[in-house]
């Protein structure tokens, strides 16, 4: 046992560990193996040579090699780049790629099925559902019956019948891996010129072996998803893996249907609702490279691919992108850290690009250059983008108690006695995000978050949706002892939806929002109720804002335009400008023309006339000159450190702490820093934990991981008491 490795533990811990090694084993870097920590014993990742800083009398033998293949080095050296510019423990980064445990264990076989020699979809006497699965089967594939039941939407006992007449023969799969074989040469639909034009980039980059990150910018319905399909099925003709980021699992269940009509499989998923065996299977499958494709939300990055050869971050734009928690990390950025170390493509796609990733494709001196840029500049099939309308509620005055104008509910009227769809969007959960009594003045507060209690008239409930915490609608005022003068304030979709049922009692309307799907299964019937025309009215948040083709869909109504607006965030007019332009895309996205209603109280504001006018870029522009003025990103860099623990003292001590020895001025590179704060959090209060901030603001040329780390590092932080640290923060809450 001379030899001695380093091994890498999935633990908060920033240094892998010296371990022995045994004469009968023999292990590289990449290795996984079990080790022994404390009276644990654990899965770690051989990460190199030992660093020798132990006698080796006191170091213990790994107990065993895993039979896996072994962690590429691209993969280890990214886990290591997130790390160092995260500013995060490199175990706790290795633990996002082994948050499969049960896939350390080979898998058990399973049966799958392909069709049989001769058999018939057009025999006499097959059912319709039986005729359907041969009809799917006859590309020769092999499928497991749950894969074959997701895409004929027939029942297992179907399968298991065809199987029994000998139409379908059983195959032992020792791998049911997802995704094993695609088929890129499954024709998709035809391409205009300008998506023909841009694929055609798309795949020579895929061919060229070499580092490119490329924005696909495109109007909503201009078929940016059929256009990157393309670099997809390239690369799976050359033998590599695929992933796609999506921000929201919500997205996949559309997306889902146009990927298997592409590639006549389901793609692997990746995300937190996927089961326990789901997770091992995925996880197993791309660790061997038998799994081509992977569809997931931010996490799927971290998986330990074979032989990745494209990534493609959807709706780039996306906040849903950034981690705010744990290892904190903007997914978009970390993907183009990743092709990167690969020599791969990235291509990022959005009809309403970042300003972040806009000034990367911007030619110098106004932008960095770095990426490349495609224009699909109008929509699919020659749909037309819909009129947008701004309605100022200071004028066009809802009635008393009510929020729709009588502009929006006149065109309501006339969508839906033209037999098309309306879909009214609000971007709040809830009846009502406020509750007060009229007698006394008393507001309901969360009592663990700095934050009102939202009443929801389905659960009968007040509910934080911050931490969870909910209480039954009183009958009283907790403060003054009065009866019935409880009231709400503002609408939620909950407030619309009673609305909307009070004045159009004929029309079926459907509620969607994140608390108001039991499951995704029910979502997807929901979407699928709407794409099939049995809804008249659809009343969402963001959750039906982006994604979606619903055909008969032409009139998009916008509560609250102005909600976005509101607080101090530094993107707060990018942001809501995004949300707007996308929930607007769902309009007329076929023949028939689409109108969108904003209602706002501030028409006025260059955002609305942005939108009204189709002026995204000039927005972008004036956007990056006020960043710019202000030196705020991506003109400079940005840190968030914030303070959290259960006492308040603890917490303002420390906060003045390290406020009085901050970083401030020009250090002797004559690079500029600013420490702002310590202050207390918007949220002052989360959870139960009291919280305090400080931003540093630097030029982009410094160093400000270094700085940080020796900053943060020269203070001792008690216990109970915590210190995150957010490159480039997101969110200032």
């Amino acid at each position: 046992m001379s030899r001695t490795v380093a091994v890498l533990v999935p633990y908060p811990v920033d240094k892998a560990y010296d371990y022995l090694v045994p004469s009968n084993l023999h292990v590289r870097p990449g290795d996984y193996v079990t080790v022994p920590l404390g009276n644990r014993e654990i899965t770690g990742v051989v990460w190199g040579e030992a660093a020798g800083d132990v006698a080796p009398e006191k170091l213990k033998p790994i107990f065993e090699r895993l039979n896996l293949p072994a962690m590429p080095d691209i993969h280890r050296d990214f886990i290591d780049w997130v790390a160092s510019y995260t500013l995060s423990a490199k175990g706790s980064v290795l633990k996002m790629s082994l948050s499969a445990p049960g896939a350390f264990a080979p898998p058990k076989p399973a049966t799958g099925y392909r069709i049989a020699a001769g058999a018939n979809p057009e025999a006499k006497g097959l059912s319709e559902a039986r005729q359907k699965v041969l009809m799917l089967m006859q590309d020769g594939q092999v499928r497991r019956a749950a894969e074959i039941e997701s895409m004929t939407g027939c029942s297992a006992s179907v399968v298991k019948g065809l199987a029994d007449k000998k139409m379908l023969e059983d195959v032992e799969l020792l791998r049911p891996y997802p995704c094993t074989r695609p088929g890129p040469e499954r024709p998709g639909p035809e391409l205009s010129a300008a998506q023909k034009e841009a694929a055609d980039v798309l795949k020579s980059q895929v061919g060229a072996g070499a580092f490119k990150a490329t924005l696909l910018d495109g109007v909503t319905g201009a078929g940016k998803t059929e256009t990157y399909f393309e670099a997809v099925a390239e690369a799976l003709r050359k033998g590599h893996q695929v992933l796609i980021l999506l921000p929201e699992i919500a997205l996949s269940n559309a997306f889902l249907d146009r990927f298997r009509l592409r590639f006549g499989c389901d793609p692997a998923l990746w995300h937190s609702n996927l089961t326990p065996a789901q997770r091992r299977l995925a996880w197993r499958g791309v660790s061997e490279g038998e799994t081509r494709v992977v569809v997931g939300a931010r996490s799927a990055l971290f998986l330990p691919y074979a032989d990745l050869g494209l990534i493609v971050v959807d709706e780039e734009h996306d906040p849903a992108y950034k981690q705010e928690d744990g290892v904190i990390y903007h997914a978009r950025d970390m993907a183009v850290v990743r092709a990167h170390l690969a020599k791969i493509p990235v291509v990022l796609v959005s009809a309403t690009p970042s300003l972040e990733t806009a000034h990367n494709t911007w030619p110098a001196p106004e932008g960095t250059g770095r990426y490349g840029v495609l224009h699909l500049p109008a929509r699919y099939g020659g749909a037309s983008l819909p009129d947008i309308v701004v309605v100022d509620l200071r004028e066009d005055k809802p009635e008393r108690g009510n929020f729709l104008s009588p502009t929006l509910l006149e065109s309501m009227k006339e969508t839906l006695a033209n037999g098309e769809q309306v879909l009214l969007f609000l971007n709040r959960r809830g009846y009502a995000p406020l509750t007060l009594c009229r007698s006394c003045g008393h507001r309901f507060e969360c009592p663990r978050c700095t934050t009102w209690l939202v009443e929801h008239k389905k659960s009968g409930r007040l509910h934080c949706h911050h931490c969870g915490y909910h209480v039954p609608i009183p009958k009283t005022c907790p403060s003054c002892g009065e009866a019935d003068s409880l009231v709400a304030c503002g609408p939620g979709v909950e407030r619309i939806f009673e609305e909307v049922t009070q004045m159009f009692r004929d029309a079926k309307t459907l509620m969607l929002a994140s608390d108001t799907t039991e499951s995704n299964e029910d979502l997807q019937k929901k979407l699928i109720q709407i794409r099939e025309g049995k809804v008249d009215i659809i009343i969402g948040t963001q959750i039906i804002a982006k994604g979606h083709h619903f055909p008969g869909l032409t009139l998009v109504g916008v509560v609250d335009s102005d909600l976005g607006l509101q607080g101090g965030d530094l993107r707060a007019a990018e942001r809501t400008y995004q949300l707007l332009h996308q929930v607007a895309g769902r309009a007329g996205r076929e023949q028939k023309k689409g109108r969108v209603i904003l209602q706002s109280w501030m028409p006025e504001h260059r955002i609305m006339k942005a939108l009204a006018d189709g002026e995204r870029d000039a927005f972008l522009a004036v956007e990056a000159m006020e960043r710019e003025e202000a030196h705020m990103p991506p003109f400079s860099r940005l840190a968030g450190i914030i303070i959290a623990g259960r006492e308040e003292g603890q917490v303002i001590e420390l906060a003045k702490a390290l406020g009085k020895t901050a970083p401030q001025g020009m250090n002797e590179k004559g690079q500029k820093i600013q420490t702002l704060g310590p202050a207390p959090a918007p949220l002052a209060r989360l959870r139960g934990k009291y919280r305090y901030r400080l931003l540093v603001r630097a030029d982009r040329a410094l160093n400000i991981q270094k700085t940080i780390a020796e900053w943060v590092g020269g203070h001792k932080v008690p216990s109970n008491i915590r210190v995150y640290v957010d490159i480039d923060p997101q969110s200032f809450l």
